[in-house]
């Protein structure tokens, strides 16, 4: 401990803070009188009594324990809790408890120089009631992450790594000799290899990659990814084993499956895909005495149709537990930045082994259903099989053909055309919630160079691929899932452990607030009662702001009651598809959790036994804190195309509407290319406004004017920060 400055008396608050860090320091420790005076060098009457009263006033507030003969500790009994740090760039930094409770804060004194996401032992400060409660770092449990992406900044004796965002407390410090070549103003890789300590407030690291120089595309994706941990190579020994595999279909392979390579088989996807792991199938089937029999009535001439969902059989080629899938869980999902994606598997299986391309036998798994002409599945079986794929389809190709152009095959895109809008008409019937929301997308020329932004919209091509997935992943589900009648004994049957994909009913309290939001706007809605008549409630909310002013409004604060779905082997169903049994099984090439799938089926269907739920539970969570990662990934290679996009119109102005409003500013979407950015709060000189949160707007203290979701708005592009992708926009008044 420092001394105190010659001349001046210590105050209390000083005194507190020595006391608090002396404790903090040594949470285990346990402290006369006289060894706390001796730590703290308080050698005055007055220094000593009053440290006395203080921590008198802290065994009064819990934070320390005294024990009878006048020694004290930190209370560790009744206030330690664990959790996880969440660091703020303006020092409000908090500690999110396990147990679900509300943050608490804690102040950087207190922190342990914690960093972001870190998982920490707190103890709380201030208990008795009145008393803002806080809490206070005393071990950091583990690190969130052990490595950082930044700028090097290289000076005569040492080098720093310069980072972005709230993660570390201090730029990163990289002896010389552990710079890897690495210049200023590069791009780089770190590894931490020193935290902070009470000896050392410097995070000491070495470089691990150079990515090259700052402002670079490559360079730039490649930071993104590495930023969130994410691979932005291929390790070559996965490679090497990828390439040794036999693609080779052997006919005694063949015999083993169902044959579907003589039935019209085409796959639909985005002009630019390589990785084809759907495909569909049709045929009609005559209508056998038998079939008429369940046939209503004055339907003699109703068809019945044969459509296949077949998924490429990624299951057969990786095998579990193999380099390959050892590399493929990990990464657990493709990722889809804004100019390239980022496979789970190598290029030799995703875009040519397992892919699904036009005139090549391919080994499928697939969902076959007997559909009438009101698309009711009659029947349905799973199946491994093998197919011939007769036409790739862009969905621009297939959306032509469903408007009326001649294409091949159009009769038979047609007829699954109108077979998928009577599943989509009797989903939404159901319950299902209606959500289509826009995906913004870049036309990126040879350099990476984003050349325009639009929306991309929902159309029937590609609905029609949606609902076909949607009906083979809940076909799917209940196959395992739905458990049949007791048994004999009156004992019930138990479901064998499945991954599912499960999203949660809404949170009640958010669905009251949306409820209380859109009453203001004139538009009822049942925040009680039935799953169903909820979401038939929201959706006639969705259809009936749609083309009106507080349309994405209304959407954004709806989407907002929602919960995230994720992958769980305990079903809770899907709310928001009003499915009771949903899974993933028709995306193997890019998301781990259908591999699992295919695997699971093939066992049961083999007759093995019930998997390990807790296992498959284990790698479920990880699927899904990989799912968001990747999502984050790719909402940043979004905003740094944004501003790359809008970095050379500096000064011009636009028609927008306001996008997002929060504390610090106001988030405006331009109408013409959807490009976001933000007006800061301090760019609102004209009153102080005050930040409404239940009704997302700002309001002026002094004039009332009122900023709020939805409002049209003139802006001028102020500033393009490429760096921390950050769009700064002004009002043009």
């Amino acid at each position: 401990m420092s001394k105190k400055k010659s001349g001046k008396r210590l105050n209390k608050k000083q005194v507190a803070e020595m006391l608090q860090t002396l404790f903090q320091q040594n949470p285990n420790a346990t402290f006369t009188y006289k060894q706390v005076f001796k730590a703290l060098k308080l050698d005055t009457h007055p220094a000593k009594m009053l440290a006395v009263d203080v921590m008198e006033e802290m065994a009064w507030d819990d934070y320390l324990s005294r024990d009878s003969n006048n020694t004290y500790r930190l209370n560790l009994k009744t206030q330690v809790q664990e959790g996880v740090f969440i660091r703020k760039a303006n020092g409000k930094n908090s500690f999110q408890p396990d147990d679900g409770g509300k943050p608490i804060f804690v102040s950087e004194r207190n922190s342990l120089f914690a960093m972001n996401g870190d998982r920490v032992r707190v103890a709380l400060m201030a208990r008795r009631e009145k008393h803002i409660k806080e809490a206070m770092v005393v071990e950091i449990l583990s690190h969130k992450v052990d490595q950082a992406v930044g700028r090097l900044k290289v000076e005569r004796d040492f080098a720093f790594l310069v980072t972005e965002g709230n993660i570390f407390v201090h730029d990163i410090l990289i002896p010389k000799k552990k710079l890897k070549g690495g210049k200023t103003g590069e791009k780089a890789v770190v590894k931490i290899t020193q935290w902070p300590s009470k000896d050392s407030k410097n995070i000491v690291g070495e470089v691990i990659d150079v990515l090259g120089q700052e402002g670079d595309n490559n360079v730039e994706m490649h930071a993104i990814l590495a930023q969130y941990g994410l691979p932005y190579k291929y390790p070559k020994h996965v490679e090497e084993a990828a390439e040794k595999i036999d693609p080779g279909i052997t006919p005694e392979e063949i015999a083993r499956r169902e044959d579907f390579r003589d039935v019209f088989t085409c796959t639909i996807d985005p002009k630019d895909a390589k990785d084809f792991d759907d495909a569909l199938s049709i045929r009609s089937l005559p209508l056998t005495p038998s079939r008429r029999g369940g046939i209503q009535r004055g339907l003699e001439r109703a068809a019945l149709y044969e459509v296949g969902v077949h998924i490429a059989d990624v299951s057969h080629y990786v095998k579990e537990g193999s380099i390959i899938d050892k590399e493929a869980f990990k990464r657990a999902t493709s990722v889809y930045l804004v100019d390239r994606t980022i496979p789970m598997l190598p290029e030799r299986l995703c875009n040519f082994i397992c892919s699904l391309r036009p005139d090549e036998e391919k080994l499928t798994y697939s969902v076959i259903f007997t559909l009438d002409d009101d698309a009711n599945v009659k029947d349905y079986h799973i199946a491994h099989t093998v197919i011939k794929s007769n036409r790739r389809y862009a969905y621009e190709e297939v959306q032509e053909i469903l408007m009326g152009k001649d294409g091949d095959y159009a009769e038979e895109l047609r007829t699954l055309d109108k077979l998928a809008k009577c599943l989509r008409e009797r989903r939404f019937k159901g319950g299902a919630v209606k959500f289509d929301r826009e995906e913004l997308h870049f036309d990126i020329d040879e350099s990476g160079k984003p050349t325009r932004a639009y929306f991309k919209k929902s159309n029937d091509a590609t609905q029609l691929i949606e609902e076909f997935m949607l009906l083979a992943n809940k076909y799917v589900a209940e196959s395992v899932g739905k458990v049949k009648k007791p048994k004999a004994n009156g004992q019930q049957s138990k479901a064998k452990t499945m991954v599912y994909r499960v999203h949660d009913q809404p949170d009640p309290i958010k669905l009251e607030t949306l409820r209380e939001f859109v009453v203001k706007f004139g538009y009822k809605m049942k925040t009680s009662g039935t799953k169903g008549a909820i979401s038939r409630s929201l959706n006639a909310l969705m259809d009936g702001c749609q083309g009106k002013k507080e349309q994405k409004l209304i959407e954004t604060v709806a989407l907002r009651a929602m919960m995230k779905a994720k992958y769980s082997t305990h079903n809770i169903g899907h709310y928001g598809l009003a499915f009771d049994y949903y899974t993933h099984f028709t995306s193997p090439i890019r998301r781990y959790p259908d591999t699992m799938v295919h695997r699971l089926l093939t066992r049961y269907q083999g007759g093995g036994r019930s998997a390990n739920q807790d296992k498959y539970e284990e790698l479920s969570e990880h699927c899904s804190d990989m799912e968001q990662v990747a999502q984050q990934a790719e909402r940043d290679s979004i905003k740094y195309k944004m501003v790359e996009f809008m970095a050379d119109k500096l000064g011009e102005t636009y028609d927008a509407h306001i996008s997002g409003i929060q504390s610090y500013g106001i988030y405006c979407e331009i109408d013409e290319n959807h490009c976001e950015g933000m007006v800061p709060m301090r760019d609102l000189d004209d009153d102080y406004y005050e930040f409404d949160e239940r009704n997302y707007c700002l309001v002026g203290r002094r004039h009332h004017h009122k900023y709020q979701l939805g409002d049209a708005i003139r802006i001028r592009v102020a500033r393009a920060n490429i760096e921390k992708r950050q769009l700064d926009f002004a009002l043009d008044k």
